[in-house]
C-alpha cells in the first residue's frame, strides 16, 4: 500500500508537468498510466482522473502565467461555462456506449493536430538552415472570438473530459492557436484557466454507475499541484516555437494510445 501511494504521487506529479507546460489538465498521462501500469480498468481510470482534476491542481501555474501577462480571463470564464455543459454529456456517453470508435478517431484527431504544431516542413527547412520567417512570440491574437466560439470550444473539450477523463485542454490549446491566433503560452496560461474550476458534472455519471476511487484521486491530485507550477516555469523559461514542437511529441505519443490502446 505504501508503494502505491509514492505511486499515485509520482504519477500525479508527471502529469501535472505536462500540464503546466502543456496546458492540459493532466488525465491524458493519469488515465492510461492507471491502466496499463495500475491495473484500472477504463471507467476507473477515467473516473479517478476526473477526481484528481476536481481539486484547483493548476492554480499555481495559472498564476505564474498571470504575472508574465500571458492570461486571457474573459476567454478562459466562458470556455469553463461550455466546459460544464459538455463534461456531463460526455460522462453519460461514457457510461452508456461503447466509445472504442470514438476514442480511435480522437486519436487520429489528434495526430492531425500534432502534424500542424510540429510544423515539419518548417523545422525541416530550419534543420537545413534555411531562413524561415517566424511569427512574433508574444502575439495576443488578431481576432476577438465571439462568446458562441469560445463556449463552443469548451463544450467540446467538456464532452472529451467527460468521455475519457481528461482535462480538455487538447482540444482547448489548439483551438486557441488556430481559431483565435493565440501565442502558445497564452493558449496554455488560458486553457489552464480554463480548467480550474471542478468540472463536477462531468464525475456526476461516474458517482452514479460508483466507478470512482476518491482516495487514489486525491492522491495524484498531490503531485498535480507542484508538478503543473513546475511546468509553467520550464514553458515560460523556453521559446513558444519549442514549447510547440515538445507538445507535438507529446500528442503523437498521446495519439498512440488512444488509436492502439484500450
Amino acid at each position: 500500500m505504501p508503494l502505491l501511494i509514492i505511486e499515485l504521487i509520482a504519477l500525479g506529479l508527471v502529469a501535472g508537468v505536462a500540464s503546466g507546460m502543456f496546458g492540459i489538465g493532466g488525465g491524458v498521462i493519469i488515465v492510461p498510466i492507471l491502466i496499463l501500469l495500475l491495473g484500472f480498468d477504463q471507467l476507473a481510470a477515467s473516473g479517478t482522473s476526473l477526481v484528481a482534476l476536481l481539486a484547483p491542481v493548476s492554480i499555481f501555474a495559472v498564476i505564474a502565467y498571470y504575472r508574465a501577462g500571458k492570461l486571457n480571463l474573459k476567454i478562459a470564464l466562458w470556455m469553463a461555462a461550455g466546459l460544464w455543459v459538455g463534461g456531463y454529456l460526455g460522462g453519460l456517453i461514457a457510461n452508456n456506449l461503447p466509445s472504442d470508435d470514438l476514442r480511435r478517431a480522437y486519436g487520429v484527431f489528434l495526430l492531425f493536430v500534432a502534424w500542424r504544431f510540429a510544423e515539419p516542413v518548417k523545422w525541416w527547412a530550419e534543420l537545413r538552415g534555411e531562413t524561415v520567417t517566424k511569427a512574433p512570440e508574444d502575439s495576443k491574437g488578431d481576432s476577438d472570438p465571439s462568446l458562441l466560439i469560445m463556449i463552443g470550444i469548451g463544450a467540446l473539450a467538456g464532452v472529451l473530459a467527460g468521455l475519457f477523463g481528461i482535462g480538455g485542454g487538447v482540444i482547448i490549446v489548439p483551438a486557441l492557436v488556430a481559431l483565435v491566433k493565440f501565442d502558445h503560452k497564452r493558449a496554455v496560461a488560458t486553457s489552464l484557466a480554463a480548467l480550474l474550476p471542478p468540472n463536477i458534472p462531468a464525475i456526476l455519471p461516474y458517482i452514479q454507475s460508483g466507478k470512482l476511487d476518491v482516495g487514489a484521486g486525491l492522491l495524484v491530485a498531490l503531485g498535480l499541484v507542484g508538478g503543473a507550477f513546475i511546468g509553467a516555469r520550464i514553458a515560460l523559461g523556453l521559446p513558444s516555437q519549442t514549447i510547440k514542437r515538445l507538445y507535438a511529441v507529446f500528442l503523437i505519443f498521446i495519439s498512440i494510445r488512444f488509436i492502439f490502446f484500450g
